[in-house]
């Protein structure tokens, strides 16, 4: 096994506080950190020393497919490690977002290599030719949009707002079938001499229920401070079309192709399939496509939270329906913390196949059946090829770590 140097993400909305302190880094950080990446992705892949001699994850992986992930998963997914591990730390809201399926993905990566646009360019839709579902579970409380409001609950909330301005919303929501996207559109493309006055009405509204207290209280307070942060993006006011959450510690949402989302604050770990791919509404400096976004949207995904289900008295898991991957929580009690019937000497990391941990909390020695050993401190994580057989944990202080799996394991 293999302890990784993960590649930190600068992104604007990033905190300077959250992934420094999880490292042991001084903090503030000089510039904001967004993500966290361990994996092997092409465009940051994880650096790690094998025999010796420092590479990293994707180019191991590329050497010797079978035995790094397994005859299974190679056999499925090729020379690619099917997902990507993430801690995400979001200070400001990101982008309103959605990603596309395995089709969409295929067809939009090749439809733009054939028109010749360059991988790095800022027009790009589609960087790679993968898929995006994505698990978000959070570490500290967590503020998302995830998924639309239904119908009757926008249109009670725009009537709640107490504005003219957002009318012509209100008169397509009344309308037949399902006219979310419609209303999406709307707001989106709204003229943009038009939009300052929108805002300002929106916002003023927003205030108002804030003030007030009720169901829309906290909604509208979030949209506030995106507005703070994200100054006349037309993103502001169609936030208010999505459902608006808080999860709280060990709580997870699962992000389908076609479900628009974005994240607010908070400390989470994502695990998503192994894909850059990122269509954007609004809250972004980023290249934003509209026609392509809406043509990727389905109002009807639902977004529930998803509770952690027990699959070991030390782990929990979090059920999916991506091929590509899952995810586990294990909780360890150093051997002198123990109680008498919870102590043993070691557990049994989750699943089989190619794997990477991350310590969250604590510390931990993993010792694989072929011989190799680790031993992660808090925000140290590290690569279990498929070779290494069942792998034993012991942790030396109490210790929370996640572990990524790829469904192709078992």
């Amino acid at each position: 096994m293999d302890v990784l140097d993960p590649v930190v993400q600068p992104y604007a909305w990033g905190s300077r506080y959250a992934i420094a302190e999880i490292q042991g880094r001084p903090a503030p950080t000089p510039g904001p950190e967004a993500e966290l990446w361990m994996g092997a992705h092409p465009s940051s892949p994880s650096g790690l020393t094998r025999g010796g001699h420092r590479t990293t994850l994707d180019q191991v992986i590329a050497a010797d497919p079978a035995a790094e992930l397994g005859p299974g998963c190679a056999a499925r997914f090729g020379s690619r490690l099917s997902f990507l591990l993430k801690i995400l730390a979001p200070e400001q809201a990101l982008s309103i977002q959605v990603h596309p399926d395995r089709g969409q993905a295929e067809a939009g990566y090749q439809a733009e290599n054939e028109r010749g646009i360059p991988l790095r360019d800022r027009a790009r839709n589609y960087v790679d030719d993968w898929p995006k579902p994505e698990l978000l579970c959070a570490v500290t409380r967590f503020e998302v949009l995830a998924g639309f409001r239904p119908t009757e609950d926008i249109r009670a909330l725009l009537a709640a707002l107490g504005t003219t301005v957002l009318q012509p919303v209100a008169v397509m929501l009344s309308l037949g079938g399902d006219p979310r996207l419609d209303a999406l559109k709307a707001l989106l493309t709204w003229p943009p001499d038009q939009r300052a006055a929108l805002q300002h009405d929106v916002l003023a509204g927003c205030a108002r229920l804030t003030a007030a207290g009720g169901e829309y209280a906290a909604a509208c307070a979030a949209v506030l401070r995106i507005a703070a942060d994200h100054p006349g993006d037309p993103g502001v006011v169609a936030a208010l079309l999505l459902n608006y959450q808080v999860l709280e510690p060990g709580d997870a949402v699962f992000m389908a192709a076609g479900g628009l989302h974005a994240y607010i604050k908070g400390v989470g770990v994502e695990l998503l399939a192994n894909s850059d791919n990122v269509l954007r509404a609004g809250l972004t400096a980023k290249h934003v496509d509209v026609p392509e976004l809406l043509r990727l949207t389905d109002p009807s995904v639902a977004v529930p939270v998803i509770k952690p289900r027990q699959v070991s008295p030390a782990t929990v898991t979090y059920d999916t329906p991506a091929p590509e991957f899952r995810l586990y929580r294990m909780t360890l009690a150093a051997p002198e913390t123990a109680r008498p019937d919870e102590a043993r000497p070691d557990e049994v990391l989750p699943d089989a196949g190619p794997r990477i941990v991350c310590c969250l909390a604590g510390a931990a020695t993993l010792r694989s059946q072929a011989g190799g050993a680790a031993t992660l401190a808090r925000g140290e994580s590290c690569f279990v090829p498929a070779s290494d057989g069942p792998v034993t944990v012991t942790a030396a202080a109490d210790a929370t770590l996640f572990v990524a799996a790829s469904t192709c394991s078992g």
